[in-house]
């Protein structure tokens, strides 16, 4: 008991009472506080944080950090300095390359026109972010990376000038409001030039800007920012749009980053006196600790920090057991949390342990929280005054063995690389992250170790993604027919002075792997047909009675085998998955989550010689029986999704690679979604989402303009309206006009919001902060 509650009961109540009663630093983040008696209450509802006084983040910090914990695509709540003061905010994630980017809008990402206006002498716009000043240069400030697009597309509106003269144009970047910057996209700060200057293909050599050399003709200034220091670009200031004939159109591209600079920052203690040291942690009311951890040791101590007698310490006391332990005068408390596996198993581990006023807590990976709440009647103020040494101890107790990553304190974060470059016994960095994270690999994905972090390699996988988890589908007509060519035998290429028609060999031919979704309501059809130099075929199909049959002809002597399943009615428009495997003479067959079903073939033999596989109409049915030869020819209307023959992945390959892979498309190929079992249009295209980050240029070098903010542009549309109207009135009979009044009335008010089609085209575009669809790619050959 505390000694000032040995004077008396009441005394030591009315000092409890006044230690936990409501005041406005008790709930943080703006958390609500009420009162119980002798104990306050944190609501932390709509705060983004959690735990008794609202000091834990419920977000985490970075787009790299949600796609290690297998998210994909998606707008994420962002917190980037953790329990720090900083707000958490919304942004966009983009996980389907191998860098996951950070995406944060403004408010006018599109090309945007500028007409020349005598009254104005200069055009200016400012560009607001969805997120706020303190959110937005952190974010900046963790990426590895960030960039920007940055484009002018002009006609007879130049710049920059020359570095040796004033420019034309500039704009501000940087932390607010933003310093003048008088380089443009691709080039170099303090430049004054743009990307073509850099590299010397400017229009006119005597230029370093393409616009600058004040050509009628459509031309541009285009490229990336990426100098951290420079970002985000906050104003434009364009100079030259006054002349007549002066036309200018714009576009400042949202915000991308991508890399978390702490997020992996780690180190490597190789024995068990090593240990860093930093300066001493301050966490007198409250005070949270976050990292990540692998070793191969059943015990070690990972952060100790001293005072006179207050100390706080995390430990792994045993192969499954991390304690938190700490005193603030009151004697040690101690809050553990034991697993059911061992943790020395080489793979991350996330611990985070908190402590304030009300309670201490551990977490450990996605176990229950442990807590032990504070002594009604003690000191609350923790206070430390010695080094804080992470990997090892001052007090001579046994050190951590292992890895070390993504420390923070109170949402700071140590830099471990840093401190461990100039430390004997403790290396910068830590490999080895596949352990941890191979599994997010799926569909036969193969996980790449990277320096920071790793990544799915899908080249094996019928699939695509960030994870291999994206199934590639496509619509298919009766004319449609996909053709891949396998590599041609040796004994028949080896006479050949031309080189083979393909790229690609299957390298198990007295076997096979097939697997594929379908949709359909077609029967009889034809899903799959395989052919060798040597007469022999397989084909899967859905026959007249809508069951699936396999039929194998591997001796070219005797009729096809033919294997039916027992699964009933697959032509009925839902999607359906096949699983097909033969070694020598087995095969087996799988149908849905339907038992799998088992035949023998009355010949083992290869499958000698393959030559190509057909989805589709088949136009080369020579060797096939009359029955399959017509059901070959009649084409597949429907959904095929993730087919993959042995190695091969023919839909992947002729929608991803069509150029670098050996496939021909004959009819159109509509790249969608049906193979998702949640498509509820079977045969609807597929509408992938992303922001609105993206423009293109028309043939004629003029910009596709997507949004139209001056009201020059909409005098443009006017006029072309008002022609339009009169052409139409002199083609048609006065009484036909007279009768057709207000269908024109309305034609004309609709015609108004039309931009000028012959100097533009226009597409619709979803406001900066939405997502937008991408239309379906269609492929013709």
């Amino acid at each position: 008991m505390n000694p000032t509650c040995l004077k008396g009961l009441k005394q030591c109540l009315f000092s409890a009472s006044l230690s936990l009663r409501c005041s406005p630093s008790r709930c943080e983040h703006g958390g609500r506080c009420s009162q119980s008696w002798t104990v306050f209450h944190c609501n932390c509802s709509d705060s983004g944080y959690s735990g008794a006084t609202c000091h834990s983040p419920v977000f985490e910090q970075s787009c790299e950090a949600y796609k290690h914990n297998g998210n994909t695509s998606g707008h994420f709540h962002i917190d980037v300095d953790g329990s720090g003061p900083i707000k958490p905010q919304l942004v966009y994630c983009n996980m389907t390359e191998e860098n996951t980017w950070m995406l944060i809008q403004h408010n006018n990402s599109e090309l945007t026109r500028v007409r020349p206006s005598p009254e104005v002498n200069q055009h200016s716009v400012h560009f607001d972010y969805s997120t706020e000043e303190e959110q937005l240069l952190a974010a900046i400030s963790q990426s590895e990376y960030c960039e920007q697009d940055l484009s002018y597309h002009c006609r007879k509106s130049r710049l920059l000038n020359t570095p040796e003269g004033s420019p034309f144009s500039w704009w501000l970047g940087g932390p607010a409001p933003g310093r003048v910057q008088s380089y443009w996209g691709g080039a170099q700060p303090g430049s004054q030039q743009c990307v073509c200057g850099l590299q010397g293909d400017c229009v006119d050599p005597q230029h370093y800007c393409n616009c600058d050399a004040d050509r009628a003709e459509w031309t541009e200034d285009s490229g990336l920012l990426t100098h951290k220091e420079s970002l985000p670009v906050r104003s434009l200031l364009l100079g030259d749009i006054r002349r007549p004939g002066s036309e200018a159109v714009y576009r400042v591209g949202p915000l991308s980053c991508h890399g978390d600079k702490n997020f992996w920052n780690s180190a490597f203690f190789d024995k068990e006196t090593s240990y860093l040291h930093f300066p001493t942690f301050h966490g007198e009311l409250s005070a949270d600790i976050s990292f990540l951890f692998k070793t191969t040791a059943s015990s070690g101590v990972f952060l100790e920090n001293l005072g006179i007698k207050d100390f706080i310490r995390i430990e792994l006391s045993s192969s499954t057991r991390v304690v938190f332990s700490f005193d603030v005068g009151n004697g040690p408390l101690e809050v553990h949390v034991e697993s059911m596996v061992p943790l020395n198993d080489n793979r991350w581990h996330r611990v985070r342990a908190e402590r304030n006023v009300k309670e201490a807590s551990l977490r450990l990976d996605g176990l229950p929280v442990a807590t032990q709440e504070a002594p009604a009647d003690g000191h609350l103020h923790l206070q430390l005054n010695s080094q804080l040494f992470i990997g090892g101890t001052a007090s001579r107790q046994k050190g951590f063995r292992g890895c070390i990553r993504s420390l923070q304190l109170n949402g700071v974060p140590l830099d471990l690389e840093e401190r461990a470059e100039i430390t004997p016994g403790v290396q910068p960095g830590c490999p080895g992250h596949c352990s941890s994270y191979g599994s997010l690999c799926q569909n036969q994905g193969r996980c790449v170790e990277r320096a920071s972090g790793f990544h799915c390699d899908c080249g094996l996988s019928a699939h695509t993604g960030a994870f291999c988890r994206t199934e590639l589908s496509a619509s298919f007509q009766s004319g449609t027919s996909l053709r891949y060519t396998f590599k041609e035998p040796y004994e028949l290429s080896r006479n050949s002075s031309a080189l083979p028609s393909s790229i690609s060999s299957d390298p198990t031919p007295r076997g096979e792997n097939v697997s594929l979704s379908f949709r359909t309501n077609q029967s009889p059809a034809l899903l799959l047909y395989v052919s060798s130099y040597h007469t022999q075929y397989l084909a899967l199909l859905v026959n007249k009675h809508d069951t699936l049959e396999v039929r194998y002809k591997l001796d070219s002597s005797r009729a096809a085998e033919v294997l039916e399943s027992k699964v009933k009615r697959l032509a009925d428009g839902e999607l359906h998955t096949v699983a097909l495997r033969r070694r020598t003479d087995s095969v087996s067959l799988q149908i849905d989550q339907n038992p799998r079903e088992d035949f023998n073939l009355t010949s083992d033999g290869e499958f000698n010689g393959i030559k190509s596989l057909v989805l589709g109409r088949v136009h080369d049915s020579e060797g096939l029986d009359p029955d399959l030869s017509r059901l070959a020819s009649l084409g597949f209307s429907g959904c095929l999704s993730v087919v993959r023959f042995n190695s091969i992945s023919p839909l992947k390959a002729a929608l991803l690679h069509p150029d670098s892979s050996p496939v021909t498309v004959s009819g159109p190929l509509l790249q969608s979604s049906c193979g998702s079992s949640a498509a509820a249009n079977p045969y609807a295209a597929e509408n992938t989402h992303h922001l609105s980050d993206h423009a293109g240029v028309v043939a004629s070098g003029q910009p596709l303009v997507n949004a139209i903010r001056t009201d020059s542009a909409l005098i443009g549309g006017v006029i072309a309206v008002v022609i339009f109207v009169i052409v139409t009135v002199l083609a048609i009979t006065a009484r036909f006009l007279y009768r057709r009044k207000e269908t024109y009335r309305n034609q004309e008010v609709k015609g108004v919001k039309q931009e000028d089609s012959q100097d533009f085209h226009f597409n619709n575009q979803t406001e900066p902060q939405n997502v937008s669809s991408e239309n379906p790619k269609e492929y013709f050959i």
